[in-house]
């Protein structure tokens, strides 16, 4: 009897065990989006989203996926590890240009890039004949900083470009490895908060509402989740309202996620702006121009082809009703 009343006990020990180990929670029953990002202040309405609800939505869980750089997010991202990601625009034109079908429904801020120069630059032509970083070939900061030169009346070839990865670049200046950097923040925010360099010039100031960091989906994902893509867009775009009021959830929202001071987030975050994520048709066919005048890409997507504005659209028709 006593060996019987044990082995019943054991057995409802087990199947509580395997049903507290198995069973799916509440959280756990809601489709799950996986958006890949690099710790940037670029990617600030991504990250307060899932700050702000703690990834957990009414509808799908979000998870955001950390690399170390964008090649490596490129390869998930065609490998269908991912559904999405916080990506630079000109690299995610360049993954749909050879095959990774992608669509880019939102930005991930506006302006917000600074030219970072050594301390001893005075001027733009000043970088003639010096060394100077671009975080990758296929980055908004390699057309910056051409557009840069251009209106200034240098030759491209006057600059030594060289690329680098944006944590290396501070440190870099200040060993007079290079004599300046373009890149996401806040790494430029690090360089003038430590004093080793300083803001050259704000992209703003020679070509304004530059496109840098874009959201893009995968577009089976899309075309399989419309009504959830919409959702997630709703609070992607209240994410990035509520992050231009750089709040204090917005600072712990970084913070998570990068290991950075405060004061350098502050500086950072005064040279952005995320209220109006839009992609505008004229301002893609400005990046489009720019692109083949380097000869990046022979044949730019069309906006058409790779651009889905469907989804912030309608929040925006919401938010005007």
């Amino acid at each position: 009897m006593k060996r019987k009343v044990l082995l019943t006990i054991f057995i409802a020990i087990f199947l509580f065990g395997c049903q507290a180990g198995t069973k799916p929670s509440s959280s756990s029953d809601k489709p799950v989006i996986k958006i890949g990002y690099l710790p940037i202040t670029h990617a600030a309405p991504l990250l307060l989203d899932h700050h702000l609800h703690e990834g957990e939505f009414a509808g799908y869980r979000l998870e955001l996926v950390k690399f170390s750089s964008w090649p490596d997010l490129i390869d998930a991202l065609n490998a269908g590890r991912i559904d999405g990601a916080s990506v630079l625009m000109q690299l995610a034109m360049q993954a749909k240009d050879i095959g990774v079908d992608l669509k880019a429904v939102a930005l991930g801020h506006r302006d917000g890039n600074v030219i970072i120069s050594a301390n001893d630059i005075d001027e733009v032509n000043d970088l003639k004949g010096t060394t100077f970083a671009i975080p990758h070939t296929h980055s908004a900061h390699h057309l910056l900083i051409h557009e840069l030169l251009k209106n200034e009346g240098l030759s491209y070839d006057d600059v030594n470009l060289v690329e680098m990865p944006p944590p290396e670049m501070p440190a870099a200046l200040a060993e007079g490895r290079i004599s300046g950097y373009a890149v996401a923040e806040p790494f430029g925010a690090i360089a003038v908060n430590l004093g080793v360099g300083k803001v050259l010039a704000h992209s703003e100031s020679f070509w304004p509402d530059s496109y840098c960091c874009v959201l893009v989906l995968r577009n089976a994902f899309i075309t399989e989740n419309e009504r959830l893509t919409q959702e997630f867009i709703k609070h992607y775009v209240a994410a990035g309202k509520a992050a231009n009021e750089k709040s204090d959830a917005l600072y712990e929202a970084l913070q998570n996620h990068m290991d950075v001071d405060k004061d350098v987030l502050e500086l950072s975050l005064e040279w952005i702006t995320y209220d109006n994520l839009k992609i505008e048709a004229e301002e893609y066919a400005k990046l489009s121009d720019r692109i083949l005048q380097l000869g990046l890409m022979e044949n730019p997507p069309a906006f058409d082809e790779f651009v889905d504005l469907r989804f912030i659209n309608e929040v925006t028709e919401e938010n005007e009703s």
